[in-house]
């Protein structure tokens, strides 16, 4: 008997600016007339869905059932250790079962070097896969054995078939699966390169399925474009239960790993990791990292008191002030936002009378992280008018606040935790708004409260 061949999926392509379907590509839509818009997708089943391409598992194609929210007991969300525990902290507290984590960042800034690590530790209690379709296998074992990592248990696949992925990861059952990188990888059902917005989409959808059905937690390397956001469809963060950026600062060794989304914890959280010869080293206190102790007072230099997820952080932040031979002066920043620098130069000038429409003003936040709270307010201010005085300020003044356009000081949130870390660090003088400063008391430190600009800058003795 003659066993016939399966019928291979049918393909089509998909107008991306009008949604018309076509059989072939063309390199305009017959309907709206744009111009390579057309992408391919896989056409619907006429049963509807059917089985998935890489097995049967149990509940693939069971339809659930309508119920309140009520009639639903939450459950615990369990969750394991990577044994890093930075990225434990970027995570939510540890890996949770059957989640898919893409991990996004600049090529060489240490994404394969942290999973390498991540594996090598759960390795000796669960069992690991790691899928690698851009390097060979003899250049991870040599990474590993440069890294002096403990690799003998880690299970290793060159592979960028999908298909072929999940068929051994069904056979070897993993725990924890790592694909380095989504870009990489391609199925059968579509004819487009690897790497096309079609590829990743497809691939990335047949391995979240995998691990959601056999609760296999998968890390997903993805590659970033020029303006730094993941390359490929912008749906694949959707699919995904967690995003991380890989974030740090050519040349230096910092690096920085940021929740950008997270299912089972809060967002916005941070990692801080050094670069070294044998990987990447965990920073337990990243608040003395960006901080530079120097042994007298520089004009142009406020340590701010920010928080990144539910950690509170201090960092330098330094401003450079100098007459401008420009018809425009410049406005950079580094690490802060630009605008808001703009904004806050017209509210000194309008509220607190010094004027510098015609100095250059530069904004740097030490270390290569980036502010993005309102909170960072008042250091930039004060930095900028310490610059401009050429008038040092006290080197334990740790300050945070924002400051409004009608020239107030307002309080920002979790003003206790800030001032509780000022003072861990050594600090013996907080600036913050009237409202923080109400709030509570912390021993051995001093809290400056103001209540506007004008405030502020008679206080530190800057108004000329």
């Amino acid at each position: 008997m003659v066993r016939q061949k399966e019928p291979r999926p049918r393909s089509l392509y998909v107008c991306g600016e009008c949604g018309g379907r076509f059989p072939k590509w063309a390199g305009q839509c017959s309907d709206c007339g744009a111009w390579n818009s057309l992408q391919e997708e896989l056409a619907p089943s006429p049963e509807g869905g059917g089985k998935g391409r890489f097995g049967g598992f149990a509940g693939a194609g069971q339809g659930g059932r309508i119920q309140t929210l009520g009639e639903i007991e939450p459950e615990a969300t369990a969750r394991w250790s990577t044994g890093v525990g930075e990225l434990d902290r970027v995570l939510g507290g540890g890996l949770v079962q059957g989640s898919v984590v893409l991990l996004g960042g600049d090529p060489g800034i240490g994404k394969s070097t942290l999973l390498l690590q991540c594996l090598c530790q759960l390795s000796r209690h669960s069992p690991s896969l790691y899928v690698t379709g851009e390097e060979s296998p003899h250049q991870v074992s040599l990474r590993s054995r440069r890294l002096g990592l403990e690799a003998a248990q880690v299970r290793l696949l060159p592979e960028t078939s999908v298909e072929r992925i999940l068929a051994a990861a069904t056979a070897e059952r993993p725990r924890v699966m790592v694909i380095d990188s989504v870009q990489t990888l391609y199925t059968e059902l579509l004819q487009s390169a690897p790497g096309s917005v079609s590829q990743v989409r497809e691939c990335s959808a047949q391995l979240v399925r995998f691990a959601k059905l056999t609760d296999t937690s998968v890390f997903l390397v993805g590659h970033v474009t020029k303006e730094g956001a993941l390359a490929g469809p912008r749906v694949l963060e959707h699919m995904v239960d967690t995003v991380l950026y890989f974030e740090g600062e050519s040349g230096s060794q910092i690096r920085l790993v940021r929740a950008v989304k997270n299912r089972f914890g809060a967002v916005n959280e941070l990692g801080v990791f050094a670069m070294t010869d044998q990987g990447l080293r965990e920073v337990r206190n990243p608040s003395a990292l960006f901080l530079s102790r120097r042994r007298e007072p520089v004009a142009g230099s406020v340590v701010m008191v920010t928080r990144e997820g539910t950690r509170p952080l201090l960092v330098e932040v330094q401003a450079l002030v100098d007459q401008s031979p420009l018809a425009n002066p410049r406005r950079i920043t580094l690490g802060l936002e630009q605008n808001r620098l703009a904004m806050l130069l017209g509210v000194v000038h309008r509220h607190g009378g010094v004027f510098m429409y015609d100095q250059d003003v530069y904004i740097n936040a030490v270390g290569g992280v980036r502010i993005t709270e309102t909170a960072a307010d008042m250091a930039v201010l004060l930095a900028v008018l310490s610059s401009h005085r050429d008038h040092p300020l006290p080197s334990d003044l740790a300050v945070f606040g924002e400051i409004g356009l009608s020239g107030e000081v307002r309080p920002v949130t979790n003003g206790a935790d800030r001032l509780r870390e000022a003072a861990r660090q050594g600090f013996r003088q907080v600036c913050v708004s009237a409202d923080n400063a109400r709030k509570q008391a912390v021993a051995g430190l001093e809290i400056l409260p103001v209540e506007n600009v004008r405030q502020l800058i008679e206080r530190f003795g800057l108004s000329g």
